[in-house]
């Protein structure tokens, strides 16, 4: 159990809190490259800001505040250029460092004036990787851009998931280590759900995800790059090289990420062959829908049959911010306490002027970082040789559903995964 003010100092990313100065010496994913493919804009909203993402004709990238210096009109609606981006309504230009290149009408009307030397709006870093685009907040210089296996991993091929979770970070991340909660929110759960669908036909399969039932661990493992399969702050690094992150929008809105790779290996075990992709933005990005309440009172099941509603639901209807004030933790609990230790020492180091956990600077150590602890996975097909699509968000993975149709059919899309 924590205190509030506990609780308002772990949770909280704004830029002058304690939880949102660490936050702001890391990387964040923000959107996959396939989303911004070509030239033009998208709206990014992270760690409580709201900004602009854009492509200019180049293809390079940039972040820059969501309004023009001029007359504050939106950038959203911004035209890329050679060199940046042009607002819409008088022409200025800004580069990715959010330096006004250009003002037309004051080089017509005053020639030679170095007015806009003046003009500069607020921009962030950002990068490539593995079909992810990341955008650093945090104060100079930045630190590397962490090339954890998957992202880097040769020769796979990649898809990513997207959701936005109405709550907190933080009770998303918590969920990570908490390995007892897979019998009932995964696999009692999921035959109550076939239940409620209908289909009492069906059960859940022995090898998914909390199939073999409770069991005790002898520890939970303390690594380098966080606490059990938590590379820190969010990601949880699963042995099928899934990464599920789990990004702060602001204190109560959290962008989830799937980030499924698909070695050789990996593709032969459920039984499909897809070609690597060639570039960052070949690599595609799917919606995972997140299950509300039909007509307000009706949970619906049809999304909840696989670990990723599952997931979702038990999460945000914890609360925006769950009140750990209230909490009555248990045996099970214990990567919980751990990390929120973790997390208390790394705004602490912080705070002194250090840099935490996960912060890399040395390029020779940031070739390929392999997790020393993943988390255990279901194997990918089911005892009867079908996709296994019940874990993670394999329900809406593309490559899963097109195995699926190859070997079953179409029709078999239309059951429930079980």
């Amino acid at each position: 159990m924590l205190t509030a003010e506990q609780n308002e100092r772990l949770t909280r990313v704004g830029p002058d809190t304690p939880c949102g100065q660490l936050m702001r010496r890391y990387w964040h994913p923000i959107a996959a490259s396939s989303q911004l493919s070509e030239p033009g804009t998208r709206p990014v909203r992270i760690l409580g800001e709201n900004l602009v993402l854009y492509r200019d004709l180049t293809g390079k990238l940039g972040l820059i505040e969501p309004h023009c210096a001029h007359r504050r009109a939106s950038m959203l609606y911004g035209l890329p250029d050679k060199c940046g981006l042009r607002c819409a309504y008088h022409g200025w230009l800004y580069d990715a460092t959010g330096q006004c290149l250009e003002q037309p009408f004051e080089e017509l009307a005053r020639p030679g004036n170095r007015y806009k030397d003046e003009i500069q709006i607020k921009a962030y870093p950002v990068e490539e990787l593995g079909g992810l685009i990341f955008a650093y907040l945090g104060p100079e210089p930045c630190p590397l851009l962490p090339r954890w296996e998957a992202l880097v991993v040769e020769e796979a091929y990649r898809e990513i998931g997207f959701a936005v979770i109405d709550c907190n970070w933080l009770q998303t991340v918590e969920n990570a280590g908490d390995y007892s909660h897979a019998i009932t929110t995964h696999f009692q759960l999921s035959n109550y759900v076939l239940k409620r669908l209908g289909r009492s036909d069906l059960q859940r399969h022995p090898k998914s995800s909390g199939g073999a039932g409770y069991y005790l661990r002898d520890k939970t493992e303390e690594g380098p790059y966080g606490i059990g399969a938590v590379l820190f702050p969010y990601i949880d690094a699963q042995a099928d090289m899934t990464y599920q992150m789990r990004v702060p929008i602001d204190d109560t809105h959290t962008l989830h990420i799937w980030y499924m790779v698909f070695t050789p290996d990996a593709q032969a075990e459920i039984g499909i062959n897809m070609p690597p992709q060639k570039h960052d933005t070949d690599i595609p990005s799917f919606d995972v829908p997140v299950p509300k309440l039909l007509n307000g009172s009706e949970p619906d099941w049809a999304l909840l049959d696989n670990n990723s509603g599952q997931d979702l639901v038990m999460w945000y209807t914890q609360g925006p911010i769950v009140d750990r004030t209230l909490e009555k933790l248990g045996a099970g609990d214990r990567h919980i306490v751990l990390y929120r230790r973790q997390l208390e020492e790394q705004i602490k180091i912080v705070e002194e002027g250090g840099d935490p956990i996960n912060t890399f600077r040395d390029p020779s150590q940031n070739v390929c970082i392999v997790p020393t602890h993943t988390a255990k996975m279901p194997p990918r097909k089911t005892p009867d040789g079908r996709p296994d699509r019940t874990n993670a968000a394999r329900k809406y993975s593309p490559l899963y559903t097109e195995a699926t149709k190859q070997q079953l059919g179409a029709k078999a899309l239309k059951d429930p995964v079980h």
